[in-house]
């Protein structure tokens, strides 16, 4: 299988991109970047502005927050998961900071590239507002039981 065939078939396990048709991923592959980051090398920070997503092709990454307390990790990341574009999407700062586990392997998507996407594939907008919709759901449960525990402190 082909390079180009390899990261098709990892782009296709993300569910963002499993019902975008096999030709138009193979477009994304070619067009995007391979990048890849040694051990705590950080891939974004907080509160910058995002000009590009990464998938995650191999290695963990960790996701980070500023906090009174200093920087917490709140989130490991692996294989085939994308980062970043909660920032390109909305053109807000980034949320957290993500630094490599170890060596990790990416495939950056310029900001541009995953727009066009979105516009030719409206399914993809409905599948970003549900990971967003999950994520927020995920992070009010986090908090709710962070605030029960200080209250029983």
């Amino acid at each position: 299988m082909t390079q180009l065939n390899t990261e098709v078939e990892m782009l296709r396990r993300i569910p963002l991109f499993s019902r975008i048709e096999p030709a138009k991923l193979k477009l994304l592959a070619f067009t995007s970047e391979h990048v890849t980051f040694q051990d705590s090398q950080i891939l974004m920070r907080q509160g910058e502005i995002g000009a590009e997503a990464y998938v995650l092709m191999e290695g963990r990454v960790a996701v980070m927050v500023d906090s009174p307390q200093g920087e917490i990790t709140v989130a490991e990341l692996g294989d085939n998961e994308l980062i970043g574009e909660i920032a390109i999407l909305c053109d807000v700062p980034r949320t957290a900071s993500i630094k490599a586990l170890g060596e990790v392997k990416t495939l950056r998507i310029r900001k541009e590239q995953f727009l066009q996407l979105i516009a030719q594939f409206p399914q993809m907008g409905i599948e970003i507002m549900r990971s967003l919709a999950d994520r927020l759901s995920a992070t009010t449960m986090e908090l709710a039981e962070a605030k029960r525990n200080q209250g029983a402190s």
